[in-house]
């Protein structure tokens, strides 16, 4: 039997795992109860040793490429390297409880079999743990590693190598952990996702729901992912078109380009929340054949955000598979600055310098995603999608159809 004095609380390093399972209420509730026993066992045992918590490295350094054989498609992934976070550290200590705290909010959820978003854990545990959590930030990074202090925009596939002033943001988590998805602890995506287009949508015992007829507003996508799971979806659409803007969308949903060009619009609002990622790739998964176009600004966070959901994030590199999707960079890009007056061009702001390099860094980049990135820094130049209303309000419509009819989208 292994000495309780060297003993790691290495719950399932035996595994190896490197991605998230995705668990029934049961089965997590029994990893929690593990994890505890091997807690306390080394408690107490005649001579106790705390020692660290192993955990996946959510670092670049860290992250993989995975690349299919029979498609094009690639995504984010960890290797078996891990971090450590120790109960002696001065600094950690609290992290490490917070673990335990957020497993203990879990574990009795599950019995409950409720469900709840970040945020109601989050007022949950300032009530009752208001020592070691006094911050939404707080809850979030322990639940699930990496997450920005600076503005939405920065949530980008590669924000472990934004550093606040000049260290990195380093977490202990309880998916690294547990090795169990996010939603199989019992917590929520809160999705700011809308579908709009040729989409027949049925929920399980409701009646279908045609996208075409939800007007400018879309349908919302649920953060229920298990609801997503088991829509019924039937489409005639021949592309999936992805809207980085709120704006746009409505106004691509007020016009009915699905009309002229047979697609299916879904926008998350700005960088995408898990929900919105899975119902795109389940609609990847359902419908193969479609291409999926992205319609970004011209700048580093419109393409973060494009390639976020193209291989995933290292943030979410546990599961990072399940919300990957082949999308096709649309627009704008560097072609289209033709199209733009020069007025509307705005100049890149120190944030955006910052994104720029961390994207360039990154070996899963394509190169012609690269040479785009590259153009922006030379020009110093930034272009909103809304530059092109400049031609009227209805060119935009006229505009993605000739990209798609010139397939030219890389």
């Amino acid at each position: 039997m292994e000495d309780p004095r060297t003993s790691s609380l290495k719950f399932f390093s035996d595994q190896q795992l490197c991605y998230a399972d995705i668990l029934t209420p049961i089965e997590v509730r029994a990893r929690i109860e593990v994890a505890v026993l091997n807690f306390l066992r080394i408690l107490t045992s005649p001579d106790p040793a705390i020692s660290d918590l192993p955990l996946i490295k959510r670092k670049s350094s860290n992250s993989r490429i995975s690349r299919g054989l029979l498609t094009d498609l690639s995504w984010v992934f960890l290797s078996h390297s891990s971090s450590t976070r120790s109960l002696m550290k001065t600094n950690a200590a609290k992290a490490f409880v917070r673990v335990w705290k957020v497993m203990e909010e879990c574990f009795q959820n599950l019995v409950q079999e409720k469900r709840v978003t970040q945020r109601e854990l989050f007022y949950r545990l300032l009530c009752t743990s208001p020592e070691y959590f006094s911050s939404q930030l707080q809850v979030n990074r322990t639940i699930q590693g990496l997450f920005p202090v600076f503005s939405p925009c920065l949530f980008i596939f590669f924000i472990d190598r934004i550093q606040s002033h000049g260290v990195f943001i380093w977490t202990t988590d309880v998916v690294s952990l547990l090795r169990c998805s996010r939603y199989s602890l019992g917590i929520m995506a809160s999705s700011r996702g809308l579908l709009a287009g040729r989409l027949l949508l049925q929920e399980p015992n409701q009646d279908a729901l045609d996208c075409t007829e939800c007007g400018s507003s879309g349908y919302a996508i649920s953060g229920d992912l298990n609801l997503l799971d088991k829509l019924l979806m039937k489409t005639d659409a021949r592309y999936i078109i992805v809207v980085e803007k709120h704006a746009i969308f409505q106004r691509l949903a007020e016009d009915r380009i699905f009309n002229q060009i047979p697609s299916i619009l879904i926008t998350a609002k700005g960088y995408p929340d898990i929900a919105t990622r899975f119902l795109l790739h389940r609609m990847s998964r359902s419908f193969p054949e479609l291409p999926i176009l992205g319609l970004v600004d011209w700048n580093p966070a419109g393409l973060a955000i494009l390639c976020t959901f193209k291989f995933g994030s290292i943030g979410m590199g546990l599961e990072a598979y399940r919300y990957a999707c082949n999308v096709k960079w649309l627009g704008v890009r560097g072609d289209d600055l033709q199209l733009i007056p020069e007025e509307s061009l705005v100049p890149l702001k120190p944030r955006d310098l910052q994104i720029a390099k961390s994207l360039m860094s990154s070996e899963i980049m394509p190169e012609s995603h690269k040479d785009e990135l590259a153009l922006m820094v030379e020009s110093g130049k930034r272009a909103e999608i809304e530059a092109l209303f400049f031609h009227g309000y209805d060119y935009l419509g006229k505009y993605i159809a000739k990209k798609i009819v010139q397939a030219s989208y890389i």
